[in-house]
């Protein structure tokens, strides 16, 4: 790196740092949630161990966006907001993509059909939520668009809102109908999983939300 640019790096807007980490942890998030809704969708095990291989490597850069986030904060004095609130958001986007990889081992180590109603309706919940966070994460920079902001965050609180009834709904059926215990205990680990993610969604909402609440 040239002199040019180290000192360019110096006297670069802590801001800036911080706005491009978050969104860049967000857009892989909002991939990873794309990716499960595919993998839920593939009836070949091969070719949802092919998925799921993706859906790793995924949650293996966010892991190192993520640590760059922590470093970032232990390097800066002066950050766009709260410490707190940057570390308590890196870590909700972190579990979300974390609970995702979750999910989708569970579904290739217990060999579990993913065609189920319960399951593809909570992976299109989760791809949704997950595409509404890009939204919520990319107004921090500005906190000009607070209607927008908010329109996602609203969402994200219905998806899981919405995934808690799916949960519900999917485990009494499959008490009713699933007679093999061994299948109904994977089956309800998966769900559970799954529920996971939009609760963690709903965690960074909740960060976004205080945050706007401090600073617009």
């Amino acid at each position: 790196m040239g002199l040019a640019n180290t000192f360019g790096k110096m006297f670069m807007p802590k801001n800036k740092v911080f706005y491009e980490l978050f969104e860049d942890v967000a857009s892989v998030v909002k991939e990873i949630g794309q990716t499960l809704n595919l993998m839920v969708h593939e009836s070949d095990k091969d070719k949802r161990a092919a998925i799921l291989a993706k859906i790793e490597d995924l949650e293996h850069k966010n892991d190192d966006n993520t640590h760059r986030i922590f470093t970032e904060l232990g390097r800066n004095f002066i950050t766009p907001f709260d410490r707190e609130d940057i570390h308590y958001l890196a870590s909700a986007l972190d579990d979300i993509a974390d609970y995702i990889y979750a999910t989708g081992k569970k579904i290739q180590i217990y060999s579990v059909n993913p065609n189920d109603t319960g399951i593809s309706k909570m992976a299109e919940l989760i791809e949704i939520g997950t595409s509404e966070i890009v939204k919520a994460v990319a107004g921090l920079r500005d906190m000009k668009n607070l209607h927008k902001m908010t329109e996602a965050m609203v969402k994200i609180n219905s998806i899981e809102n919405q995934a808690d009834d799916v949960y519900d709904l999917s485990i009494e059926k499959l008490f009713e109908t699933e007679n093999d215990i061994k299948t109904l205990i994977k089956k309800r680990e998966i769900f559970h999983s799954m529920e996971t993610v939009t609760d963690k969604c709903e965690d960074a909402a909740n960060v976004i939300e205080s945050i706007i609440i401090k600073y617009a």
